[in-house]
């Protein structure tokens, strides 16, 4: 955590917690924002908070993605059952929902969701299924709510022809001379080009809507019961924006069907898992309750494999220009990364009638 103690207990010291702090210690391993774990005790009762730091080079406007986490979770907290099932945020000692320190920094806490864990790859199909209802019902709690009252905090976020043209962009500049040794994962990006617009056509024709979306569906964006492994809720929400239920589908897929890890360097062990694919369209579609379009539905494999390549695409590009968007922990991490995605492309891509078989069958 770059931030200094000094500044963490004036941060901690916003927000309307009591108790002595005992810890504040950087905690999970996102790629984008800093976040600390904090311990309080009060009267010996000890209770965890998370403070996270908005990084404000991805969201130019972070205050913004904090009024629609609290519009989203105030919405969904009329419909959850216990505290447990929606994150809530911690407000200021002013009232407010964030706190801006003297460098401008955007500053939220939460609630931490006790004998709780999420997992970075999913243990079983069990597990899996339980993440996709999670998101499910997610779409489906959320059917209701006004869209468009949204703000769109990273515009463009999921539009896939502008994800390629910044990518051609970067081939074109190699600001750090690194596209000469990438050429094989240049070309394979460039030869789907045409599937990129899709989805857009997709809605314009009217098979596709806009809903609020989450957009970051990974499986370790889901919060399950230590004990009972069932679904308890979905966190990360700064990227909610109106979007396709598809492409959270999607982003789903490309991360917990894999069967290694997201920088895995031994691409042997990289595999697409049908068995994987076919648990988790399962579970979302028992989670959206019957709430989506025919047409939505069998879009799902398109979701998917546009998901996978548009990551593969973002990480590639992150390479091409010096790895300033996803936090790196060696030169190399994020063409590994891409070359995860571009190894399931090309499976999803071998095992595409059995994808559209699969959503078939659950529709």
């Amino acid at each position: 955590m770059s931030a200094n103690k000094e500044l963490l207990e004036k941060c901690v010291s916003q927000f309307d917690i009591s108790g002595e702090i005992k810890s504040a210690n950087t905690y999970g391993n996102g790629h984008i924002n800093d976040t600390v774990l904090v311990l309080t005790n009060n009267g010996g009762i000890e209770k965890k908070y998370i403070l996270q730091r908005v990084n404000s080079n991805v969201f130019k406007k972070p205050e913004q993605v904090i009024l629609n986490i609290e519009k989203v979770t105030a919405f969904l907290k009329v419909r959850a059952g216990s505290e447990r099932e929606v994150l809530s945020l911690i407000p200021t000692k002013d009232g407010s929902t964030f706190f801006k320190d003297e460098n401008d920094d955007v500053w939220r806490m939460y609630n931490f969701i006790e004998n709780s864990i999420c997992l970075d790859i999913v243990e079983n199909e069990q597990d899996f299924y339980e993440c996709a209802y999670a998101f499910g019902k997610f779409q489906r709690d959320l059917r209701h709510f006004p869209a468009d009252t949204l703000y769109e905090t990273i515009p463009n976020f999921h539009n896939t022809p502008i994800r390629f043209g910044a990518f051609l962009s970067a081939v074109n500049a190699d600001k750090c001379g690194r596209a000469a040794g990438i050429k094989e994962e240049i070309n394979f990006i460039k030869e789907r080009q045409d599937f990129y617009s899709c989805l857009i056509d997709a809605e314009a024709r009217g098979e596709l809507p806009l809903r609020v979306t989450h957009n970051d569906t990974k499986s370790n964006n889901v919060m399950l019961d230590k004990t009972t492994r069932k679904a308890l809720c979905v966190i990360d929400l700064d990227t909610i924006m109106p979007g396709y239920s598809v492409t959270d589908f999607g982003d789903a897929i490309r991360f917990g069907a894999s069967t290694a890890a997201e920088d895995e360097k031994d691409l042997s062990k990289v595999h697409f898992s049908m068995e994987l694919f076919d648990a988790y369209t399962k579970g979302y579609m028992a989670g959206c309750g019957g709430k989506l379009k025919p047409t939505e539905i069998m879009l799902m494999p398109e979701g998917a494999k546009m998901m996978t390549i548009e990551c593969g695409m973002r990480f590639l590009t992150d390479y091409l220009e010096g790895d300033t968007y996803f936090k790196t922990s060696y030169p190399e991490h994020n063409l590994i990364r891409a070359r995860t995605q571009l190894k399931l492309v090309e499976e999803m891509e071998e095992n595409w009638d059995k994808m559209k078989e699969t959503v078939a069958k659950y529709r």
